[in-house]
């Protein structure tokens, strides 16, 4: 596959920063920071111009908060300015990204998702007998950036764009010379591709079955637990010298029969049910929903959209009983 070359002048292009402004006040226009922006967007969108190609971006401001799903995590929003400018970089960089990887990878990929990644799990377990499923201790954090950058330069070229990348994977560190901001759009991008070069051992692996990667959460089948101890000592190999990362205490070599828990999902040769931590998310957010509603800060319509929002993350799962259970605790405000 080609390297594909990007310019600062591509980026910078008015009706891509058009699009990148959409994209990053989607469902935000009431937030202070989004309103201000759109309050001159005229004017701001020629300021990001500018500092395109004068090679001013970003400009690196994170707001840092701590959410708590279910572990607890920091999250690094980034300023507005600068996320209008991630979806103008990922504009053009998201297809070459999304060209370069495997179809066994689901995370951030239009198309893919976890719905599908949890039907495919259940898939592989019936046809399957022995998994192994792996993730990595504190992956953003841990991601190297001048290993980054060296994937990257495979399918970018161009010093302007060179010298972007830089500066997107060097303005935020957890540690020296690693880390991405959880939160950020180029992160979510740039860390799922880190692991593409694990998705082709995988592959190449006459071991392995099947495999699929959702972001750092990685399960492979085989015909027999030897087979599945084997591939882990290899995929820790590769982590270990290649990615400088480590696999969290805890990795699992099963039977299929006995199932897997995934992306939130208990999954079932017969059955996906919804995990606890999945089941408190749904509660959590409806309940958030219904507060808003009851203090007049969104109409009922509004109100309406969340509940679909908030059914979704029960989608694809036997879990009519528990969500009748919960409804009957929790009332509604609007049936």
């Amino acid at each position: 596959m080609k390297r594909k070359k990007i310019s600062l002048e591509d980026i910078a292009e008015r009706s891509n920063l058009v699009s990148a402004l959409h994209k990053a006040a989607k469902a935000k226009r009431h937030r202070d920071q989004v309103a201000r922006f759109l309050h001159s967007a005229e004017e701001s969108l020629n300021q990001i111009a500018r500092a395109i190609l004068e090679e001013r971006m970003p400009y690196g401001h994170f707001r840092d908060f701590v959410i708590y799903d279910p572990k607890q995590r920091t999250i690094h929003a980034a300023c507005f300015e600068d996320r209008v400018f991630h979806h103008a970089i990922m504009n053009h960089a998201a297809p070459v990204l999304e060209q370069a990887m495997l179809p066994t990878t689901y995370a951030c990929r239009p198309g893919m998702g976890v719905h599908l990644a949890a039907k495919k799990v259940q898939s592989h377990i019936r046809r399957y007998d022995w998994y192994g499923k792996i993730d990595i201790a504190g992956y953003f954090p841990s991601i190297d950036h001048a290993i980054l950058r060296t994937i990257l330069l495979r399918r970018f070229k161009g010093a302007e764009f060179v010298r972007l990348l830089d500066r997107v994977i060097t303005c935020y560190e957890h540690s020296s010379g690693k880390g991405l901001p959880i939160g950020s759009l180029t992160s979510q991008y740039f860390a799922n591709y880190y692991l593409d070069g694990l998705d082709r051992l995988l592959d190449q692996d006459n071991s392995v079955r099947r495999h699929i990667r959702y972001m750092d959460d990685i399960v492979w089948w085989c015909d027999s637990k030897s087979q599945a101890m084997a591939v882990l000592e290899r995929v820790q190999h590769f982590l270990n010298e290649q990615r400088q990362l480590q696999i969290k205490s805890g990795f699992q070599i099963q039977r299929s029969v006995q199932g897997i828990s995934y992306c939130g999902y208990r999954i079932l040769p017969g059955v996906v049910l919804m995990s606890l931590r999945r089941k408190r998310r749904y509660q959590q957010r409806r309940l958030h929903w219904e507060r808003q509603y009851r203090l007049g800060l969104i109409s009922a319509d509004e109100l309406q959209n969340a509940y679909a929002a908030v059914h979704s993350v029960a989608q694809g799962t036997d879990s009519a009983a528990w969500r009748r259970c919960n409804l009957k605790h929790h009332p509604p405000v609007l049936s």
